[in-house]
C-alpha cells in the first residue's frame, strides 16, 4: 500500500485542498514547544497548520497510528486513528476545530460558513479524495467519529509540556452530536 503522505505530496490538487481549507501542511512538523506523551509512548510530529498547531503520530508503527492534534494555545486531543481517518475528516469537515462541543448548531453554522466562502468546496473535496483513493463519509459521520475518538480514547494520549510538566487542556468538551 502506498503511503498517504507520499500520495498527498504527489497529488497537487489534494495537497492544495488539504492546505486550504483543510489547514494541513506536511512541510511543517515541529511543534512550538517541547512536548511528550504522559504514557511515555513515542510521539512524532508529521504535519502542522497555519496557526502553529501540530499533528503527531502516537506510538510505534506507520500511518495507521493514532493521530493527536495540539494547538499553539495549550490544547490537544486525539483526533483520528490513522492517517486515512484524519484525511477523511479534513476533507469532509475542514471546520472540525470549530465544533468544540459537538452540537448540531455548531456543525451547521461552521459548515454553512465554509460553504458560503468556498462555493466549489464539495467539488474540490471530491477531486482531492479521488486523487488520494479515499472514500468519504458524510461530515456528520466524520464528526461523530471525531467525538468518539476524542471522548473515548483521549485519556490514553495525554500531551505534556515537557519544560513545565503540565498537561495540555482538552480541545473538546461536548458529548452530543447533530
Amino acid at each position: 500500500m502506498e503511503s498517504l503522505i507520499a500520495a498527498v505530496r504527489a497529488q497537487d490538487e489534494a495537497a492544495r485542498f488539504l492546505s486550504w481549507p483543510g489547514d494541513f501542511e506536511l512541510d511543517r512538523s515541529d511543534h512550538v514547544e517541547e512536548v511528550h506523551l504522559a504514557s511515555g509512548a513515542a510521539l512524532e510530529g508529521f504535519a502542522g497548520d497555519g496557526s502553529g498547531g501540530t499533528y503527531f503520530f502516537c506510538g510505534e508503527g506507520g500511518e495507521e497510528r493514532p493521530v493527536l492534534y495540539a494547538d499553539s494555545e495549550g490544547g490537544a486531543a486525539l483526533v483520528a486513528v490513522g492517517l486515512p481517518e484524519l484525511l477523511r475528516l479534513l476533507l469532509v469537515a475542514p471546520w472540525w476545530r470549530d465544533c468544540r462541543e459537538f452540537t448540531a448548531e455548531e456543525v451547521r453554522e461552521s459548515a454553512a460558513e465554509y460553504l458560503a466562502d468556498i462555493p466549489d468546496l464539495v467539488a474540490r473535496r471530491d477531486r482531492a479524495a479521488n486523487a488520494l483513493g479515499l472514500t468519504l463519509p458524510s461530515a456528520a459521520d466524520a464528526l461523530e467519529r471525531l467525538r468518539e475518538v476524542t471522548v473515548g480514547m483521549s485519556g490514553d494520549f495525554v500531551l505534556v509540556l515537557t519544560s513545565e510538566g503540565h498537561s495540555y487542556e482538552p480541545l473538546f468538551g461536548g458529548r452530543a452530536t447533530g
